[in-house]
């Protein structure tokens, strides 16, 4: 990390029930015969102090990718959240930076935009818009939000996006390239993304396509 006086641990959000999925783990689908998951790892793992992957189902599987696997230490599938809560009790670092599993276009300088503003602004959470929308699953938090976060979900309340701007946060202008946003929630996205992934002239395929080739 070359991020001065800041400590942070990626988080990868899969501990979600995909039923738009039909049950099937997003994290672990085939994209370009690579779980997708391979993708975001490949692209956060750089810029951070270490990974931990968020998982509540087939734990083993994702404990292959070579990072220590958490579960939502609150039960019932809460959302977003409970993995960020349960990434922060599990490590030591000052700040989590969390990403979906289901976006393979994490930006390489994700950490780097976001500790920028976040500094800038001496706020304690950054998190990305994308020029028309609020992206609050690709979000820096320090660690003092915890206590917020716990009270949030202990309330009842489940919703992202609410409690992120809760927090007055930084918000991270990453208009430039609003494609790298681009998750995956039915068949229909994969069978996109793959189609993205093979074109190098797609903004967000540049960096992924030659690895792709590669593999």
């Amino acid at each position: 990390m070359q991020q001065k006086n800041i400590s942070i641990t990626g988080v990868i959000l899969a501990g979600g029930q995909s039923r738009r999925m039909d049950g099937n783990d997003k994290g672990l689908l085939l994209l370009n015969k690579r779980a997708m998951i391979e993708y975001v790892i490949e692209t956060l793992s750089p810029q951070v102090d270490k990974v931990l992957i968020s998982a509540n189902r087939n734990q083993d599987d994702y404990g292959r990718f070579g990072h220590a696997v958490i579960a939502d230490q609150i039960e019932g599938y809460v959302g977003p959240l409970a993995g960020m809560a349960s990434a922060i009790q599990a490590c030591d670092s000052e700040y989590i930076l969390s990403v979906p599993c289901d976006g393979p276009w994490v930006p390489s300088d994700l950490a780097k935009r976001l500790s920028t503003q976040l500094l800038k602004e001496d706020a304690s959470l950054s998190t990305a818009h994308d020029g028309e929308r609020l992206q609050p699953v690709f979000a820096l938090i320090h660690r003092k939000l915890l206590p917020s976060i716990l009270s949030y979900l202990k309330s009842g309340e489940r919703r992202l996006g609410y409690w992120v701007r809760q927090q007055n946060p930084a918000l991270t202008d990453f208009s430039d390239q609003p494609e790298v946003f681009f998750n995956v929630n039915s068949p229909t996205e994969l069978k996109a993304a793959e189609t993205h992934l093979n074109d190098p002239s797609h903004p967000a395929s540049k960096g992924l396509f030659m690895k792709n080739r590669k593999g």
